[in-house]
């Protein structure tokens, strides 16, 4: 966002590169997600369509396997999702993954942006404990890893993300805390 009233509002800004991964742990409708045919996109499917207007910069890949991922469930198939690696059997906090596709990605075209990647999520899960087979927790709710020993958490809340995003003075983590600091202690309630 560049406020209105700014010079730099009356300039041509440099196009953003942006990169996205989606993840659907529980499954799709295939018929509704997946395009027909191969190579550039066609008619875009149902849960495609809002993406109508950038179709000619979207690549669609289907079919592939992570076999990395067995022999556990969630755990290791989350994991696996951007790392394409083994996770490291372990219910402690000695875990060990990959950096994943998303991080390598935003070190090169990130450049020097204040927030290289963006991790959402629909859920706020733990990060501690053990979740699968023996597998940390860490390993099924953490898809974003910056180093092989470093797991990214997602932001389910979308005041939080914003504030991330536009919010002003301080770090990051400064401002996070200062906007749990202001919640309501009703409001802690809310997600249950």
């Amino acid at each position: 966002m560049i406020p209105a009233a700014t010079a730099l509002a009356q300039t041509p800004a440099k196009a953003v590169r942006r990169l996205g991964y989606v993840f659907v742990p529980m499954g799709c409708d295939h018929g509704r997600w997946t395009p027909e045919g191969q190579g550039a996109l066609g008619q875009l499917t149902p849960c495609l369509s809002p993406l109508e207007p950038l179709k000619d910069q979207l690549t669609v890949v289907t079919n592939m396997e992570l076999q990395n991922s067995y022999p556990g469930t969630h755990d290791t198939s989350n994991s696996g999702f951007l790392s394409a690696a083994f996770a490291k059997h372990t219910e402690s906090s000695d875990y060990r993954l990959g950096t994943t596709a998303d991080q390598l990605a935003a070190q090169q075209i990130g450049g020097d942006a204040p927030l290289r990647s963006l991790e959402l999520s629909m859920d706020l899960n733990p990060l501690a404990g053990v979740c699968n087979n023996g597998y940390a927790c860490v390993y099924q709710n953490s898809l974003s890893w910056s180093s092989p020993t470093t797991p990214l958490p997602s932001e389910a809340h979308p005041r939080l993300v914003f504030e991330r995003l536009f919010g002003e003075g301080g770090t990051p983590a400064q401002r996070r805390m200062a906007l749990r600091d202001r919640a309501s202690l009703l409001d802690s309630f809310s997600d249950d």
